[in-house]
């Protein structure tokens, strides 16, 4: 049973997550022959106050 965590920063919608969850899923079948009905996504939605890069935090860019 493939678990799959996407991570990713919080802001998408409610259609864009499913749509999110429904092509890994297809991905992740076709690629490794599990079937669909095995296959669990775990959205996990960072803030940008919890993200940094080069030092900055998204959220103060």
């Amino acid at each position: 049973m493939p678990y799959i965590t996407v991570k990713m920063l919080e802001g998408r919608t409610e259609d864009q997550k499913k749509a999110l969850v429904e092509k890994v899923t297809a991905a992740v079948s076709e690629t490794t022959g599990a079937a669909e009905d095995k296959i669990v996504v775990f959205i996990e939605e960072m803030s940008k106050n919890h993200y940094g890069v080069a030092g900055k935090r998204l959220s103060d860019m």
